[in-house]
């Protein structure tokens, strides 16, 4: 059974008041720090995960090329493997910036028959790369993995917080036992 605790009073931690305890006061201080540094921390830290996320999928986009390329080998058939209207990996060969031949592999449509023109994507050094992201969709990820991070810094002083808090109340709860085992025995006395 809950015990009845009145009518709330906003604030009543900072006002003056004889019955106001020490705990009182440092509970009410590692609470509103915790609030802070969730609410900070949570905020500043997904708006720097944002930015480097977008910074990073921009630098791709300016480093990225379109090369021609061709199918080296036929892509399996759709129809021996159950895999129509399906992707499959396929082997390609391309002629880098330098003017080296290069292969790999890369996704194409089952079935394609060898010698096929396909569009692959490579960096500066003509490796493989996957197509870069456009801008709204590289937007849309850097948010995405902004609120994640935030919310997973920002749970950091939330559960410490939480955590002092429970400390203090049963450090408080322990006192009052403490007491009352101490005082409880002389009420007894005073009903001769």
């Amino acid at each position: 059974m809950a015990a009845f605790r009145g009518p709330k009073v906003w604030l009543w931690r900072w006002r003056r008041n004889p019955l106001r305890r020490r705990s009182d006061v440092l509970e009410v201080w590692i609470m509103l720090a915790a609030w802070v540094f969730t609410v900070l921390g949570g905020v500043v830290s997904g708006l720097v995960t944002v930015d480097a996320v977008e910074n990073s999928l921009a630098r791709d986009r300016v480093e990225s090329r379109p090369v021609p390329a061709q199918l080296v080998e036929d892509a399996p058939d759709a129809g021996t493997n159950g895999l129509t209207g399906r992707v499959v990996w396929t082997k390609v060969r391309w002629t880098a910036a330098d003017g080296t031949l290069r292969s790999g592999q890369v996704r194409v449509a089952a079935g394609t028959s060898a010698d096929t023109p396909v569009l692959v994507w490579t960096d500066p050094d003509g490796r493989l790369v996957n197509r870069p992201t456009t801008v709204e969709v590289a937007r849309l990820r850097a948010w995405l993995i902004g609120i994640f991070a935030g919310a997973g810094v920002a749970g950091v002083p939330f559960a410490a917080g939480r955590l002092l808090r429970g400390r203090l109340e049963r450090r408080r709860m322990d006192r009052w036992d403490e007491e009352w085992d101490r005082i409880g025995p002389l009420w007894g006395r005073m009903t001769s």
